[in-house]
């Protein structure tokens, strides 16, 4: 298994996990590159929500999803607020979010679906994309995993959910951990050192580097380690290990925006689709 990028038509660069099936499904992690907002949002901006001009935006997700053969109508995407709600997503649902988003799924940080030609898409920059398939059942789930999100377990959460709706067996899921920032770059302080420390008692010394006077947390181990936990096998949980505050010419970064002394940047976005039958 492995996590590689690979340039497509119209100079995009899609994020790829090798281990999901191109038969069943559609994924990609998308990069900063090839959009048309202006800095500090440069240039393949997809959130609507963090101040760039909508109408940029809007063009960013068609000319994203067009790049995967996805219509930008048809993406279903939350409102994302770092908790633990997992929603699963049908017909009904088809293109919240996706231009407005004021009509984003509220108050939600995990979507779940095994109706296919959904696209269900969440931003990102730094927090950890965690993306799942069951093949199987032919169902998907993304889910949002910050540090809180990690902490309060979301990814072990959205595997139980797909269990509980689809009849997902944890043994024979597939996952992605997909870029995001990592323990090199993740300087925290003692709240969040705490939050790790109470939600994984067991793993402190993987999941807490102290290095050089400075505290670091391991994001990808964590939301790892309780995937294992939920009873998913290690040799199916595939790590990208890019970290997006490192390579923050190629993903957005909260982080290294703001050691550059900028208050705003762009969103990245998994998105994940079953494909038509």
């Amino acid at each position: 298994m492995s996590y590689f990028l690979r340039q497509y038509r119209q100079n995009f660069w899609h994020g790829k996990f090798s281990s999901f099936p191109d038969d069943l499904i559609i994924h990609a992690i998308s990069t900063r590159l090839s959009g048309v907002s202006k800095k500090p949002f440069d240039s393949l901006n997809l959130a609507l929500h963090v101040g760039d001009n909508a109408e940029d935006v809007l063009q960013n997700r068609k000319l994203f999803a067009n790049s995967l053969d996805l219509k930008a109508e048809d993406i279903i995407s939350p409102n994302q607020v770092h908790e633990d709600k997992i929603f699963r997503v049908d017909e009904s649902d088809r293109g919240r979010g996706a231009m407005n988003y004021d009509d984003a799924i509220k108050y939600t940080d995990a979507l779940i679906t095994n109706a296919p030609n959904l696209p269900l898409m969440l931003c990102f920059a730094d927090c950890v994309p965690v993306l799942f398939v069951d093949v199987d059942n032919k169902a998907v789930g993304i889910a949002h995993a910050g540090w809180k999100g990690t902490v309060k377990k979301i990814a072990a959460k959205t595997l139980m959910a797909m269990t509980d709706e689809f009849g997902t067996d944890p043994t024979k899921c597939l996952a992605g951990i997909a870029p995001s920032i990592g323990p090199c770059c993740y300087e925290v302080g003692e709240n969040v050192i705490e939050a790790i420390k109470k939600a994984f008692p067991n793993h402190i010394d993987k999941l807490i580097i102290n290095r050089d006077g400075k505290t670091y947390a391991d994001l990808w181990q964590a939301n790892l380690i309780q995937l294992i936990e939920a009873g998913m096998l290690e040799e199916n949980i595939d790590v990208a290990r890019e970290c997006t505050c490192c390579k923050s010419s190629w993903y957005f970064s909260y982080r290294a925006a703001h050691q550059a002394g900028l208050n705003e940047t762009g969103r990245i976005a998994a998105i994940i689709s079953i494909r038509d039958a």
